[in-house]
């Protein structure tokens, strides 16, 4: 039997609302009731959201929003339970959390399953703590999980200095590999090196398939570009090689593709998107975090690199920020 939100909270909140798909500027400020919750979920007060690629994607009509799920983008928040469903025991009422949503992050309130959320690491506030949870929710699943990454093995990440590729340089040195990885400029490449990579490749000026292939290949290689990379990316890869697909900003079509090196080396071509698993397949990997990663973050071995931070209102000014790619880490906002 379907179930109703229950309204536990009366009034409304500040948020920001999608106009229409377009440009930065169609992301305007808005007002709206705070939303019900079911019996699993809670209610955050947020403090700050996380400013992701995918925000983007749903700005400009290309992410469709899951059924259930909120139209409002952000899909990580850090801030204070402020109400929980009957059936959730773990959090109470004032608890400082940071979680990742199905959406509604660029809120006041936002409403996510209780098994999403997790505890701020050591020493965090709630703005380093509202970095964490798209990128290491998806640098988890697809670098270990799908991936499969040992200590010992080589990962190729494309994108170093996005938020994904400087979580996941610094996850894959904490548990044993050697990183090499691609960014745009001899800026981006130095901030690789001291996150741990061990070759960073300027992409505009070397050949970095070449490079890859003098070193004797990739056991895993990380990549949301597609596009013109995706043969490259097979061809770079050691036998029994994973190449992980998060993203496709350089297209998901190539005319021709030849897959004859994915049978004689025996690859494996995978990937995912995040927001459309279910709830289920979501609180493992927030498990698996909390068991596996957590530690590292409350050690200091790991932590985001933040770039920028904008007030809510502003939100389409961190977008176009985005959009440059000028930025070495996250971006949040100021709710």
């Amino acid at each position: 039997m379907h179930e109703t939100p229950r309204d536990v909270l009366s009034g409304t909140m500040r948020c920001i609302e999608i106009r229409e798909p377009g440009a930065p500027e169609v992301l305007v400020p808005g007002e709206r009731p705070i939303p019900g919750i079911l019996k699993h979920e809670v209610i955050i007060k947020v403090a700050h959201a996380g400013v992701n690629r995918p925000d983007v994607l749903q700005r400009t009509g290309n992410y469709p929003v899951p059924k259930g799920a909120s139209d409002l983008p952000g899909l990580e928040v850090a801030g204070e339970i402020a109400a929980v469903g009957a059936d959730v025991t773990r959090w109470k009422v004032g608890d400082k959390v940071c979680a990742l949503t199905p959406g509604g992050g660029y809120a006041e309130y936002c409403v996510t399953p209780a098994a999403h959320c997790l505890p701020l690491p050591s020493g965090f506030d709630l703005k380093r703590a509202a970095a964490l949870p798209e990128t290491y929710f998806t640098v988890w699943t697809n670098v270990f999980m799908r991936g499969r990454l040992k200590a010992g093995e080589r990962i190729l990440i494309h994108g170093g200095t996005s938020g994904i590729g400087t979580t996941a340089i610094q996850l894959a040195k904490a548990f044993g590999a050697e990183v090499f990885t691609t960014a745009g400029s001899a800026e981006k490449c130095r901030a690789c090196l001291d996150l741990g990579a061990t070759h960073a490749m300027n992409y505009r000026e070397a050949n970095w398939a070449e490079e890859v292939a003098k070193s004797g290949g990739a056991d895993v290689i990380l990549d949301m570009v597609g596009g013109p990379y995706i043969q490259a990316n097979v061809e770079s890869l050691r036998p029994e090689g994973r190449l992980v697909q998060i993203a496709f900003l350089g297209g998901s079509k190539v005319s021709e593709f030849n897959f004859l090196k994915m049978m004689l080396n025996r690859l494996t071509l995978t990937g995912s998107t995040l927001r459309p698993q279910s709830n289920e397949a979501k609180a493992e990997i927030a498990r698996g975090l909390e068991e596996k990663v957590w530690p590292l973050l409350n050690a200091g071995t790991v932590g985001p690199v933040m770039f920028a931070d904008f007030p809510l209102e502003k939100a389409s000014g961190a977008h176009t920020l985005m959009e440059t790619s000028t930025h070495i880490g996250k971006i949040v906002l100021n709710v």
